[in-house]
């Protein structure tokens, strides 16, 4: 017998922050999956796990910061899964480097990246994933020692392995998204990267050539101290997960650590950082 689920078509604005606040919310009162448009998000649970009041402790909902309207249905799991598949879209970065699902058609760029994302973060269509495979397609990842901190999916774990680099910590303290990367590592035939469930603690004594960390900017400047205590001298950090006006804060901080900014990508508000140790 399928499972029932109750789709709900969120309509948001602005839709950035509001969306990722949304999603977050949402995640935490028992949605599974999401699947974000150019209006919001759809959401989706199983109706064993949804009551009416559900939505009740959803605090963006009251904000004044954003609208947020609502409809919702029921759906079979069948249909489900159909609407999923029809509303997560591939994606192709530079026409090099391809993001898609495992029931998308192989586009045959010089990188393709198969992703189930399930509610996990990090598909390629948000902002601060896209720029942040934007500069790992810079630089020269062959046998570098990298750690992708907050790795969602594991999506830039995965294309660092592709790029050449060996081994690779991927990080993240959500147990979801520490078993999604596994079963992504796993698909894409990664031999170097392992997984692992926690926070930063879990990087006392270790060093690394190149840090992803694509968090959100009160977690970054929490952790700075301990990112650039495990970055090698020459090292590179890649910072991302914040908006343009966060620059000055987030600068301040990485330059107290010998860390000189080198590169500035911005898409839709949203920046990705490179930074180079001195």
């Amino acid at each position: 017998m399928d499972n029932i689920y109750i789709e709900y078509l969120f309509t948001v604005s602005p839709k950035e922050p509001g969306t990722e606040i949304l999603i977050a919310e949402l995640g935490n009162v028992g949605f599974e999956s999401f699947v974000e448009n150019e209006n919001g998000v759809v959401a989706y649970i199983q109706k064993e796990n949804w009551n009416e009041h559900l939505l009740e402790d959803i605090f963006v909902l009251n904000s004044k910061e954003f609208q947020i309207e609502y409809q919702y249905n029921e759906v079979a799991q069948t249909n489900w899964n159909a609407e999923w598949e029809k509303n997560f879209e591939a994606i192709q970065v530079e026409d090099v480097v391809s993001v898609r699902a495992p029931f998308h058609e192989n586009p045959n760029l010089q990188y393709d990246i198969v992703i189930e994302p399930k509610m996990s973060f990090g598909t390629g269509h948000h902002e601060t994933t896209h720029m942040m495979i934007q500069h790992l397609l810079q630089l020269d990842l062959e046998n570098k020692k990298v750690l992708d901190m907050g790795c969602g999916t594991g999506i830039l774990a995965i294309f660092a392995e592709m790029k050449g680099a060996k081994p690779t910590d991927a990080i993240d303290i959500d147990n979801w998204c520490y078993l999604n990367s596994i079963e992504n590592v796993s698909r894409n035939n990664c031999q170097h990267i392992s997984v692992y469930e926690g926070d930063s603690s879990l990087l006392e004594d270790q060093n690394y050539e190149v840090i992803i960390a694509n968090i959100n900017r009160n977690i970054l400047l929490m952790d700075m101290s301990i990112y650039a205590h495990c970055l090698d001298e020459k090292g590179i950090l890649l910072l991302s997960g914040f908006y343009k006006e966060d620059i000055p804060v987030i600068d301040t901080e990485v330059s107290k650590y010998g860390l000189k900014l080198e590169t500035v990508i911005e898409r839709n508000n949203w920046v990705a950082l490179k930074y180079q140790k001195n």
